[in-house]
């Protein structure tokens, strides 16, 4: 059964012990399950990545199945959940283990995907999509939270930080925390301070690699793939860093293309660009048609999916990728 993340007091926990977060969202997943283990008084949680627990299943059962003297209820929560954990579902379900709940968690689940299939079909069974949030909700959130703990900060610059944050609010949440302690003893955060904080949101290197990749600075490519220790696992990283970039690109590009004024494009930008970034972005608008960078955006999806099934050299078709793109005529 499907039910919005905000209906979540459809749940009932004695009949829906089977609960399916899928999605890109961590920080509002991890507010839902919060909200689930609110309902469950006197409980045992125990938490299994997906590949430990399909290694150890008989151990996995064992401690499923096993009564504790002090904890009435337990819930099982399982992380990077996919189709590979079916038949363990079904096991479980068979074996009708008393006062358990069991959470899955996943990423991106397409319709094809059997566990989502499963967890949509039965009526016993919970299925919650989670979306990445629109920065009218992120705004809202940190103007929220700059309030309640009395830091001053404008308007131009909490866009900023929303826009760095993928429409993750745990992120986005994560980075809140640093700017209030950084408040505890500087009220007003300057723009100065704002960039050296914000360099940790998003990995520094990275923005750097991607967007001098943009703007086809080869030189500077090159030495910041020899500067960094990138690894197999950064790849995703570098791809949903090149896919955010590139499809902001393409609506300034696009807005470009309509007005031919490079300058009134850049301020009106929403969200609004910040002053370190507005050169770097200028450049990349020039340097490409909104034509290209569709065809930049479709290529960046696809690639994604390839290093997703090859994880052991994904570096390599990343790196390959922007050298490539780096090279290419896309000027306007």
């Amino acid at each position: 059964m499907i039910i919005k993340n905000f209906e979540t007091n459809k749940i009932n926990l004695d009949q829906h012990r089977f609960i399916l977060l899928y999605g890109q969202n961590e920080g509002h997943k991890k507010e839902i399950i919060k909200k689930i283990l609110n309902q469950i008084n006197e409980k045992e949680v125990l938490s299994y990545d997906e590949k430990f627990l399909l290694e150890n299943y008989n151990n996995f059962f064992d401690n499923i199945s096993t009564n504790s003297l002090f904890e009435k209820n337990k819930v099982i929560l399982i992380t990077k959940s996919s189709d590979k954990i079916i038949s363990t579902i079904e096991e479980i379900e068979e074996r009708n283990i008393s006062a358990t709940t069991f959470i899955f968690n996943s990423s991106i689940l397409d319709k094809k995907s059997k566990l989502r299939k499963l967890f949509e079909k039965k009526d016993k069974f919970i299925c919650i999509p989670f979306y990445p949030d629109n920065n009218q909700v992120l705004s809202k959130f940190t103007y929220d939270f700059l309030k309640e703990k009395k830091i001053s900060m404008s308007s131009l610059n909490i866009n900023y930080i929303v826009s760095l944050c993928n429409g993750d609010r745990e992120v986005l949440f994560n980075e809140l925390t640093k700017i209030e302690n950084f408040g505890k003893t500087n009220k007003k955060i300057t723009d100065e301070n704002l960039f050296k904080l914000t360099n940790l949101i998003e990995n520094y290197s990275v923005s750097e690699l991607i967007d001098n990749c943009l703007v086809k600075n080869k030189k500077r490519l090159l030495k910041i793939l020899n500067e960094n220790n990138f690894n197999n696992d950064d790849s995703i990283i570098i791809t949903r860093t090149f896919l955010n970039k590139a499809k902001r690109i393409l609506k300034l590009s696009e807005e470009f293309n309509n007005n031919k004024n490079i300058d009134f494009t850049l301020s009106n930008a929403r969200p609004p660009i910040f002053w370190k970034d507005k050169e770097i972005t200028k450049q990349q608008i020039l340097n490409w048609k909104p034509e290209n960078i569709k065809d930049l955006i479709y290529k960046l999806n696809e690639i994604e999916l390839i290093i997703k099934k090859n994880i052991n050299n994904s570096l390599n078709v990343i790196t390959n990728f922007i050298l490539e793109q780096c090279s290419s005529n896309t000027s306007n």
